[in-house]
């Protein structure tokens, strides 16, 4: 049987500063491919070429991923200031209607950093343009030095509801996880609850309340070295486990309507 098909939302990008191309992070498709059991299909995120409709269709499930570019403070009617940095409309204009679409249908998604600060907006939500900038508040950024390795290095505990969705996911109330991100959220938006905090306050899990499918995301990057991290793995194997099921059910209601 074919496997169920995860979009991986690309990112604009220029290689050489010169040659647009859409890219996306090979550890995103090998923690699909390998962890969720799923077939990896990276999606140029700009209007221009496809619409929500179609993904949703062609598409079981979404790995909405991380990325340098923000999203536009005009979502969430605010105004564009320096601290925002720089920005991608083009994934905006589809990543955001296809969350509030996937929350309808019930379809998987899985957000990542960026992908879990359209979560929250799509709902309605809010963001801060700078965490380290607020009083209390840690730096969240990668660091500017060093391997890969080192970048996404465990920096912090997250801890977790007791007895929460996330709880259950991980098996423990509290995890280790990487840090890569220079925004987060400001005001949840309607029916994001806040799962796990960092120690400082900033939100790190989210879903979304009463959603008839997975809608788990998360501020870190678990697609680094998922097959092997006792946290990132869990996730991904309960996504892709979402995904097979969407699968499954479309396949038989499929069978159903030709019978």
């Amino acid at each position: 049987m074919v496997r169920p098909v995860i979009g991986i939302i690309g990112n604009s990008y220029l290689m050489n500063d010169q040659y647009p191309t859409h890219a996306g992070g090979t550890m995103n498709s090998d923690a699909v491919a390998n962890v969720s059991d799923c077939m990896p299909m990276l999606i140029p995120a700009d209007p221009r070429y496809l619409s929500v409709e179609e993904l949703l269709e062609t598409c079981d499930g979404f790995l909405l991923t991380g990325g340098r570019p923000n999203v536009h403070p005009e979502e969430y009617g605010e105004a564009e200031t320096e601290a925002h940095g720089a920005f991608d409309r083009a994934r905006d204009a589809i990543v955001l209607p296809l969350v509030r679409a996937c929350v309808e249908r019930g379809q998987p998604f899985l957000g990542i950093c960026r992908g879990f600060q359209e979560v929250n907006v799509a709902m309605g939500g809010t963001l801060y343009p700078e965490i380290r900038d607020l009083p209390g508040r840690m730096n969240h950024r990668m660091p500017p030095d060093g391997t890969l390795e080192e970048k996404f290095a465990l920096r912090h505990p997250v801890k977790l509801t007791e007895g929460g969705v996330f709880h259950r996911v991980f098996g423990a109330p509290e995890v280790m996880t990487n840090t890569l991100h220079g925004q987060g959220i400001k005001r949840a938006g309607s029916r994001i609850v806040i799962d796990g905090f960092a120690p400082d306050g900033t939100p790190e899990a989210i879903y979304v309340k009463d959603a008839p499918g997975f809608t788990l995301s998360v501020q870190w990057h678990p697609e680094w070295d998922a097959a092997n991290d006792p946290v990132s793995r869990p996730l991904f194997e309960r996504f892709g486990q979402a995904v097979h099921g969407w699968q499954a059910t479309k396949t038989q209601q499929a069978f159903q309507k030709s019978a």
